[in-house]
């Protein structure tokens, strides 16, 4: 070939190649140095109690370890924490509430108790407009899909538990729809966020009993119209912040079922487990902060 005829230096290769690594190098040096500008005047912070931690969205170990999580036997339903005795057996059971009245859900684990840390998180992500405490709450609850999923040879597809359209354009944004859609990144499973609607504005459940609180919610959520389609044969996987007493996960349980869901599954990032669950006494949910005021 001859040398006017000779393929030119490839853009990257040669002496192209130094000088682009040069340029990226000095980049990235900017660019750390612009963040360690940023962390000297606004230092990353603990979301829970604000002291000053080492990264963002990093919860400092007070706070971190006065977190409970849930990680053991559970109920095979409602995945309710068993008590000690139960727990040993080593097989699979449900809770006294779910063998009287099952839900239509199959599996609604929490990734930790209902404490003071986690109603910080899910306070400040509701009503303190914290959306990046979102991703840190999606991180925690995300380990508990691929359990999820491996129940079921079903196509999974996470949905956020809806606000009424006016609670919606009051808040601004609904806080289980902003953590499903980081756990949908991370676990790489579908997300829809406007299959299940809300039809109708329910009062506060905070205070109420469990029959009360399921009357409230009765009839209160529907499939989108037109929407059918996309749920059948579907494993739907319901996404919330706090799992109180289960009326609103078995309300939207019920009308995903009636909409052609294969299965139905739910994930939260807070479960209430009253401290009575070692003395038997496990369901009385009405002096409870439950369902945080949606």
């Amino acid at each position: 070939m001859k040398e006017s005829e000779e393929t030119p230096p490839c853009r990257w290769g040669g002496v192209g190649l130094p000088l682009a690594l040069s340029a990226q190098r000095i980049g990235h040096g900017l660019m750390a140095a612009g963040r360690l500008a940023l962390d000297l005047a606004l230092p990353p912070r603990c979301p829970a109690c604000g002291v000053v931690v080492a990264g963002d969205r990093q919860l400092c170990l007070a706070c971190w370890q006065a977190l409970d999580f849930l990680d053991g036997p559970a109920c095979t339903l409602c995945s309710m924490p068993l008590v000690q005795h139960l727990a040993q057996a080593q097989l699979p059971m449900q809770c006294g509430a779910c063998m009287a009245d099952p839900p239509a859900f199959c599996g609604a684990p929490a990734a930790v108790a209902y404490g003071d840390v986690a109603r910080r998180l899910a306070l400040r992500l509701k009503h303190g407009r914290r959306m990046g405490d979102a991703q840190l709450m999606a991180q925690l609850m995300a380990r508990h899909i691929p359990a999820l999923v491996q129940q079921a040879a079903l196509e999974p597809l996470l949905l956020p538990v809806p606000l009424h359209r006016w609670r919606l354009w009051s808040r601004g944004y609904n806080q289980s729809a902003l953590i499903a859609r980081h756990m949908a990144r991370l676990c790489g499973v579908a997300y829809d966020p406007a299959l299940l609607i809300r039809t109708r504005a329910t009062p506060v459940l905070r205070g109420k009993g469990r029959r009360e609180r399921r009357a409230i919610v009765s009839g209160a959520f529907a499939i989108a119209p037109q929407r059918l389609g996309d749920l059948r044969g579907r494993h739907v996987i319901l996404v919330d912040d706090v799992h109180a007493s289960g009326a609103t996960l078995r309300a939207c349980a019920a009308i995903l079922k009636r909409g052609g869901a294969g299965r139905v599954s739910a994930v939260s990032w807070a479960r209430v487990v009253p401290s009575a669950i070692m003395t038997s006494n496990i369901f009385d949910f009405a002096a409870w902060d439950s369902d945080m005021g949606r």
